[in-house]
């Protein structure tokens, strides 16, 4: 059965959802186990709002509240999800170490200081932008290496007004994010599927299908699975489906990040 190993709470800047809720919702489900990854985002531009993570409180109430809701049946994990930009990627390697964190996601959320969230990312010349958002990723995974999964690879397209944009994360940026992957294949990291993009409208996870197959064409070996919920009817959002892309791919398994190491789970 499934994990959902990308998962907030209120300790995240942009959910008001108490991690009890999401634990019970999860367990309802049927789930094996789920990974708290709420956000850490320094130097995130202060006209959006702010996405600083209580991290005195955060690791030591979660681990709590896994110890006391963790069954034989049910597992409760904590890690974080890290915005990586270059010039905060030493304090992100410091924070990392801080506490026994099960599973590191590294994402990009900022395209030089600009959130895609938001409508001036997409004012001027957006296929310019699109470019440069995963020309972004290079730099982050280039400058800050210690994380377990690349979060949702082209998470960007979640917010283009554009619906052509959406049709296609892959073709027409295919150079660059071929050496994404290649990278990430080097550096023995899993790439996230991340059911979040179905959540927004888009026809596949992120990163889409095409991305997925050329990853795994390319030796891509480890994927880990996460809903991107901020509220319980996010959990677990479309699995089903997506079990049956990776296999129709020719994925049979996914990891799960325990202590930072890789557990296969079939699909």
């Amino acid at each position: 059965m499934f994990w959902d190993n990308h998962m907030h709470s209120s300790f995240s800047g942009d959910s008001d959802t108490p991690a009890i809720q999401m634990i019970n919702a999860a367990r309802a489900l049927g789930l094996c186990g789920i990974t708290f990854t709420d956000h850490l985002d320094l130097d995130y531009p202060s006209k959006y709002g702010f996405f600083d993570l209580d991290l005195k409180n955060y690791y030591p109430t979660l681990k709590k509240l896994a110890e006391e809701n963790s069954t034989p049946d049910f597992t409760i994990l904590v890690g974080m999800e890290v915005g990586i930009q270059p010039q905060i990627a030493k304090e992100c390697d410091r924070i990392v170490h801080e506490y026994d964190y099960d599973f590191i996601i590294g994402s990009t959320h900022l395209v030089d200081k600009i959130d895609p969230y938001f409508d001036d990312f997409w004012q001027g010349k957006p296929q310019q932008k699109l470019v440069r958002y995963y020309e972004s990723i290079l730099e982050n995974i280039n400058s800050f290496t210690d994380f377990d999964s690349l979060g949702h690879l082209d998470y960007v397209f979640r917010y283009s007004p554009d619906p052509l944009l959406k049709a296609d994360t892959y073709r027409p940026y295919k150079e660059l994010v071929d050496e994404i992957l290649i990278q990430i294949i080097r550096m023995d990291k899993a790439l996230e599927i991340n059911s979040g993009g179905l959540r927004k409208g888009m026809p596949d996870p992120n990163p889409s299908a095409d991305i997925i197959k050329r990853y795994k064409e390319l030796g891509g070996k480890l994927i880990t699975l996460g809903a991107d919920a901020h509220n319980p009817t996010g959990i677990a959002y479309e699995f089903d489906m997506i079990k049956e892309m990776l296999l129709g791919i020719g994925y049979k398994e996914f990891a799960v990040y325990k202590n930072r190491k890789p557990e296969a789970f079939p699909l």
